[in-house]
């Protein structure tokens, strides 16, 4: 039996779609397939009954896109999210821990970070979700034509058809599900597609953030020789590969927020409206590859803009309003929000002459309070 698999061939395929043309029905012309290759073999010629014994083809496509799913979680989509997980934790923790950049909230000049904490919380927030994706565990039926084994039970009624069921369903490295109507019910995949357009919303989040940094100068992009950015402005370099890494991941969630609402829905006991949905499922999962491999690649040409973000640090000293307020408070200083607030608001920045007078014309500030203040930078 395990040789009829491992040497399947394009005619072994022909062959199949021709009894299909006949059938109209993809499992029940890969039974009769092998039905044909058991006849000529001797030992397996009198088992060829027992071939679909009791199944309805849901029983082997579940089950099929269980193991396909499981296994392209385990070798390719979580160690390709991990790679990228890992890649952004490692430049947040190293290169561009120490970096100081200006923090914009509601697009204005706010509270300084570093661009290594920036990128660590894409980190944290993609480990997070990688955590669940872990933890989602796809679930198989094999229980017959509605669910409850009857024909099961009919031809053997002695059989503990439930046992049978289970220990065949989770040697396969599959969870078992015991409750099923004639499909098993697709929560789990739901679950996984929710799961990844979560996930991709977060990188979309990462790419804008990402294309904004590079708009406003924080990250150069390595010049590639002989690359062309435009085809009329010959100085471009486009940050093309976050670019295409955000268009793939809408088109990634698009189709995951439909299998998320559409595969657990089924008429009665079964519709077939979730076949032609489930034959989709490598798609969205593509979609996701190409943009991980697009936001590496960005990645791997960027640098940062060290001098371009002291520059623009050192030209917003109203960014100090916050402590400095803050400090003020401990003192018991009166209005001290509304003193910087009268001091800074509206003003497009703030020069360090100017934040320094301010310091000095303070009231009730210590002198060494004074003095710590007016060494603070942004």
């Amino acid at each position: 039996m395990r040789n009829i698999f491992d040497n399947f061939s394009l005619e072994d395929a022909e062959r199949v779609k021709e009894i299909e043309r006949t059938t109209n029905h993809d499992v029940k012309a890969i039974e009769y397939f092998l039905k044909e290759k058991f006849d000529t073999n001797s030992d397996l010629a009198p088992l060829k009954e027992y071939l679909h014994f009791s199944c309805t083809s849901e029983d082997i496509n579940n089950l099929a896109y269980a193991l396909m799913l499981n296994n392209s979680m385990l070798d390719v989509l979580l160690p390709q999210l991990k790679k990228l997980q890992q890649s952004l934790a490692l430049k947040a923790s190293t290169e561009l821990s120490d970096i100081p950049m200006l923090c914009r909230t509601h697009g204005q000049s706010a509270t300084p970070s570093t661009m290594g904490k920036e990128i660590a919380n894409y980190a944290y927030r993609l480990k997070m979700q990688i955590d669940n994706l872990e933890r989602i565990k796809v679930r198989g039926k094999f229980n017959g034509a509605t669910g409850n084994m009857n024909a099961h039970l009919v031809a053997f009624p002695e059989k503990d058809w439930l046992k049978i069921s289970e220990g065949f369903v989770t040697s396969l490295g599959v969870d078992y599900n015991p409750y099923t109507t004639q499909i098993e019910p697709h929560d789990s995949i739901a679950e996984l597609s929710l799961t990844f357009s979560h996930i991709n919303t977060i990188l979309i989040d990462f790419c804008r953030d990402m294309w904004m940094y590079i708009s406003l100068g924080y990250f150069t992009q390595k010049n590639v020789a002989g690359e062309i950015g435009s085809s009329t402005m010959p100085h471009k370099i486009n940050p093309i590969n976050f670019e295409n890494a955000e268009g793939n991941l809408g088109m990634s969630i698009a189709m995951f927020t439909h299998f998320a609402h559409k595969l657990p829905i089924s008429r009665f006991q079964r519709d077939l409206s979730d076949s032609t949905v489930l034959r989709n499922l490598g798609v969205a999962f593509s979609y996701t590859l190409q943009s991980v491999d697009a936001i590496s690649k960005g990645l791997n040409r960027i640098q940062v803009n060290e001098v371009k973000l002291n520059e623009e640090l050192e030209t917003h000293y109203e960014l100090l309003a916050e402590p400095v307020q803050t400090v003020m408070r401990k003192y018991d200083i009166a209005n001290p929000y509304e003193k910087l607030k009268d001091f800074t608001r509206g003003k497009a920045t703030v020069s360090k002459a100017e934040y320094i007078e301010f310091i000095e014309n303070l009231d009730g500030l210590p002198a060494e309070e004074k003095k710590r203040m007016k060494e603070l930078t942004p």
